[in-house]
């Protein structure tokens, strides 16, 4: 059997169909995790975790043999790693936007108070609350000055200085 080393580089899509299909799945998934919260995701940003597990189908469709050539595959993850690294710099450039791309640290207690709106809003109940002030040696709510649930979704705790 002889394999045909030209035509693994080979497009059989337009790049700008690549292009197109790649922003349009970026988009989707990010909004959609966007609107789904941050709670599951630990300390490893949204963005890190879509663009890892986009970009590892991306590759095992051209390493497979879905995509009819590598060069494909190459493109859409090209795209998929270009609108990453330009979220992360107009977040950065552009403060404004940072308001619609990425999550804001969101307020779980005030003054030794449950801020149950927060609470509702990311679905934390008051014992999760809880044992995340035990990790952090606290044992009283009203020993905390701040409590917030931070953008990758850790909990950080403010307590009262003695």
């Amino acid at each position: 059997m002889q394999t045909d080393w030209g035509s693994l580089f080979e497009l059989t899509m337009s790049p700008w169909e690549l292009i197109v299909r790649g922003t349009i799945t970026y988009w989707f998934i990010f909004a959609l995790l966007r609107l789904a919260g941050r709670r599951d995701f630990g300390s490893v940003g949204m963005a890190n975790i879509l663009l890892l597990v986009m970009i590892a189908d991306a590759a095992q469709n051209g390493m497979a043999g879905d995509y009819k050539t590598i060069t494909e595959g190459m493109i859409l993850i090209a795209t998929l790693v270009f609108w990453s690294v330009l979220v992360d710099r107009l977040c950065y450039f552009v403060p404004a936007a940072r308001v619609v791309l990425e999550a804001n640290r969101l307020c779980l207690v005030k003054d030794g108070q449950i801020q149950r709106r927060g609470m509702r809003r990311e679905y934390i109940t008051e014992d999760e609350l809880m044992a995340e002030l035990r990790k952090n040696g606290i044992d009283d709510i009203k020993k905390v000055r701040r409590a917030y649930m931070e953008e990758a979704g850790d909990i950080s705790v403010l307590p009262y200085r003695k």
